[in-house]
């Protein structure tokens, strides 16, 4: 009569509690689906999706159930990689569970490898004892392209005032050794080149300044190209910065 009720005390302090349970069920199930992705095995995706599951892809489309099974299709020949969960977060609250996991892919392209890192949000909801996916939404972490090295000449030739409006004043500078670029009366930061005309400073992946030179070569100004979206400067020929 002793001895049952501290064997109950000694189970109860060892085994994880049930949100810890849940939460490493579910990060067995996510590497599960991304393991899924490279065979496009639709059967481990059928189980884990919801009748009415959302899958928002790293380009913005939102699919339904239907329209997400019926595009998971195995790599094509001459292609083969892997997911793998960098980080995990589950937040468990009753029958709710809310996720956060990065995964890094490697994909081998007919020879050349390929990196690229996910962040994923998740939605699951247990349902008659079945943890079921409800939406998921797929975004690709952007990064700094490399940069190329030019001539000192060549990269002194961005040097300048630019504006883009009656307030708002773009200045470009060469600092010894590098290029560095700011608003007008704000920090500067380092101006790097990804290719001739086509500049970026760290840290800003999704931006590139894109330069425009007139008939003779001589840079008119550039523009601050977010996506598809343009900001446009003009170079200031009345003065210098």
């Amino acid at each position: 009569m002793i001895i049952i009720p501290f064997l109950i005390v000694v189970a109860l302090q060892v085994a994880p509690t049930p949100p810890n349970q849940a939460a490493e069920l579910l990060r067995t199930k996510d590497q599960m689906l991304l393991d899924a992705i490279a065979p496009g095995d639709r059967k481990v995706w059928e189980q884990a999706l919801a009748a009415d599951a959302v899958y928002v892809d790293e380009n913005g489309t939102v699919m339904d159930r239907t329209e997400f099974l019926k595009q998971l299709d195995p790599l094509p020949a001459g292609a083969s990689g892997s997911i793998q969960i960098a980080s995990y977060s589950a937040h468990i609250s009753g029958d709710l569970a809310t996720v956060v996991h990065t995964d890094d892919e490697q994909e081998n392209y007919h020879g050349q490898m390929l990196y690229a890192r996910y962040l994923m949000t998740e939605t699951w909801r247990r349902e008659a004892g079945e943890w079921k996916l409800y939406l998921v939404h797929a975004y690709a972490v952007l990064k700094d392209p490399p940069a190329i090295s030019l001539p000192a000449e060549a990269l002194q030739q961005y040097v300048g005032r630019y504006v883009g409006g009656a307030d708002l004043v773009y200045i470009i500078q060469w600092e010894g050794k590098q290029l560095i670029g700011g608003r007008q009366g704000g920090s500067m930061k380092p101006v790097l080149v990804e290719v001739r005309d086509v500049l970026f400073v760290p840290g800003q992946p999704r931006i590139r300044k894109i330069f425009q030179r007139d008939a003779t070569g001589s840079i008119t100004g550039f523009v601050d190209r977010r996506e598809s979206w343009d900001l446009v400067w003009h170079r200031d020929r009345s003065g210098t910065p």
